[in-house]
């Protein structure tokens, strides 16, 4: 009687073990994407602390007197999601106020970079009819070391109406309760529709290529 009993026992222990065992695998998925969830960070940038420039080269040599033009976005702003010690899921929103980009180059004077940032308005970015540019990620792609990840950023940047892929490298570095990322990234104006003036002034004639560099700062919302 007393092996019977073992065995009996023994056989529903281990029912009762498979039984956990399945529903473990059933939920582990679920539980894994609840257990990531809850360890996401959000981060909200701030842009008096932050650098977003433009690099657009001449295309001839008597604009302006041949030189190149370096655009500071003013007003931007967004957010950034990551998991501490293993990124993903990560996330990356930006908007920026169109209207906001302006001359910086110290070679112009101050009229002359008035002249620019109306046409780069008004002309070359049409800021009434298209007020905003954003990017918004779809995929995050890097590894955490030592506080520091090498990322590239996937995502759909929207410029003058037209919204194409492209991707960021960025150099992700934790601090505190604060987030830094810093790189630079190209592309090229005629896939945004994007046209140099041939107004009177031409004053913003560039090449193709446009370079944007960043050194962004977001704080934990």
């Amino acid at each position: 009687m007393s092996k019977l009993v073992f065995k009996f026992g023994l056989v529903a222990l281990l029912l009762v073990a498979s039984g956990v065992i399945v529903r473990q695998a059933a939920m582990g998925e679920s539980d894994l994407r609840s257990v990531l969830s809850s360890q996401i960070v959000r981060y909200r940038i701030v842009p008096s602390k932050s650098t977003f420039i433009v690099h657009a080269n001449r295309a001839g040599p008597l604009w302006f007197k041949g030189h190149s033009h370096r655009i500071a976005v003013r007003d931007f702003g967004g957010e950034a999601e990551l998991t501490p010690n293993v990124i993903n899921p990560a996330s990356l929103q930006m908007t920026v106020r169109a209207a906001s980009l302006e001359e910086t180059d110290p070679v112009f004077t101050q009229v002359q970079k008035d002249i620019i940032n109306k046409e780069l308005k008004e002309i070359v970015l049409e800021t009434a009819k298209f007020p905003e540019i954003t990017f918004q990620s779809t995929g995050v792609k890097g590894g955490l070391k030592n506080g520091k990840v090498d990322a590239v950023i996937t995502g759909n940047l929207s410029l003058h109406g037209v919204t194409k892929p492209i991707e960021i490298p960025a150099t992700i570095t934790l601090e505190g309760s604060n987030l830094r990322a810093t790189g630079e990234f190209d592309i090229d104006r005629d896939d945004f529709d994007v046209k140099a003036t041939s107004a009177f002034h031409g004053t913003v004639r560039v090449k193709n290529n446009l370079k944007f560099v960043f050194d962004i700062i977001a704080e934990k919302a």
